[in-house]
């Protein structure tokens, strides 16, 4: 046998190439909005024998939890043991016998650790979280399904933890920026990962979104394939860690100011900032809240300077739901390549010159044939983040996370480039 001896150096620069290498994948998590709740969903698989999982996409969730309470049996299942790896790993809150069941199950078991568990559905949190692990198969590389042997996730027993889901979902795919077992954090202790991804929501209950997990490139097709990553807008991320583990995992940003058809909206631009005593404030992006929520005062100077942008020849009418404050009839407006032609707005972030545009497909909503109403909600946000970025105004745009360099880019909409979030690589399996 012939033995060859290279020098360091090179030994160095092969492993360094295919740490490169490795790092360069991307895993693909298929996303779907429910047609009855508009909540955006992922489907997983979990325990052995695999059994799907459906789970509500929480931006801010500091981890993956499902509801225990009908049954969970896997061969590969554990629990945590009090003062594991895995216990401290999870930054649990506190070790204890199992006192919800009269028998030990998934879930309730003795010597083991909690953590929080919640439902941004109705705001609940319950700190009876059992830390387990069991595999996981989540998305897929192009034509690879990828599975995790031992992934940290949370067994819940409470009822009120899966109130208000859609039919079907379970559990929590939750995205937390600091916690070590949200996905994107544990998924990167995978080499061939990162602590970046971006969300791709689509806007049709029909097809499916994306969330991409590591580094880029983006791929959709239109009908050429395009790196949806190239051109963004990069803002800072910023902390919000007086109002505790709640807004820890929360990704905030900055905003200046909100401008409708060029013109500044006349708002109290203190509420825009995050209260320094108090932590609320601020401007927050959620995947859970269907549409963007302002603070009262905030919403008041919105709808009456939208209102006031929009063409003369459009009619207000009476909003055939309480959902929505401000409707108008449709049958004068046009149809763009980015929705209807109403005024755009433009969400102004840490410069003047630094803005995302929100155009008419982003901006309102379809509530019957020719009837739009204005897809923002006023609502009492004192004790909040003054803006809550929703999940319409989201929709076929790309939001990147970039977790190390703590920022967030921002795509326009990508039927600016006839394309959609749905139309990302068509060889994954997921």
């Amino acid at each position: 046998m012939v033995i060859f001896k290279l020098p360091l150096s090179i030994l160095l620069l092969f492993f360094l190439f295919n740490i490169f290498l490795c790092s360069a994948e991307i895993l693909y998590i298929p996303v779907t909005k429910d047609a009855t709740t508009l909540q955006y969903i992922t489907e997983v698989g979990q325990r052995t024998p695999l059994v799907p999982i459906k789970l509500l996409v929480h931006l801010g969730g500091r981890s993956l939890w499902v509801d225990c309470d009908k049954g969970y049996k896997s061969s590969t299942y554990k629990s945590a043991v009090c003062n594991s790896t895995q216990c401290s790993y999870s930054k649990s809150l506190y070790c204890d016998d199992c006192r919800f069941k009269p028998q030990l199950q998934p879930g309730c078991n003795n010597n083991t650790c909690f953590i929080w568990g919640d439902n941004p559905l109705i705001d609940w949190f319950d700190d009876s979280a059992e830390v387990d692990e069991d595999v996981l198969a989540i998305g897929s590389t192009p034509g690879v399904r990828f599975t995790w042997p031992r992934f940290i996730f949370g067994c819940m027993l409470s009822r009120n933890m899966v109130r208000s889901f859609a039919k079907g979902v379970t559990g929590v795919a939750g995205f937390g920026r600091e916690s070590p077992i949200s996905i994107p954090n544990q998924l990167a202790l995978d080499p061939k990962f990162t602590r970046k991804f971006g969300i791709c929501l689509s806007s049709s209950t029909k097809s499916r979104g994306v969330i991409y997990i590591g580094s880029g490139p983006y791929y959709v097709y239109n009908p050429k394939r395009i790196d949806i990553s190239n051109d963004l807008l990069y803002t800072k991320l910023i902390a919000n860690n007086k109002r505790g583990f709640v807004a820890s995992e929360e990704y905030y940003i900055q905003v200046l100011s909100i401008r409708i058809a060029g013109q500044d909206v006349p708002l109290n631009k203190t509420l825009l900032f995050i209260n320094k005593k108090e932590g609320d404030g601020g401007t927050m992006i959620s995947t859970a809240k269907p549409f963007t929520i302002l603070h009262t005062s905030i919403y008041d100077a919105f709808k009456t300077t939208f209102i006031k942008a929009l063409s003369k020849n459009v009619s207000l009418v009476e909003p055939p739901t309480k959902q929505f404050d401000v409707c108008f009839s449709s049958k004068n407006i046009r149809s763009t390549n980015v929705g209807p032609d109403v005024p755009v707005i433009d969400i102004v972030l840490h410069k003047p010159s630094a803005f995302w545009k929100i155009y008419g497909t982003n901006s309102v909503v379809q509530v019957s044939k020719d009837v739009v109403c204005l897809a923002f909600v006023g609502q009492d946000q004192t004790r909040e983040p003054s803006i809550v970025i929703g999940g319409h105004q989201l929709e076929e745009n790309l939001l990147v996370f970039d977790l190390p360099r703590k920022k967030i880019g921002f795509s326009s909409s990508l039927k600016l480039q006839q394309t959609s979030c749905s139309k990302y690589d068509n060889t994954i399996i997921a």
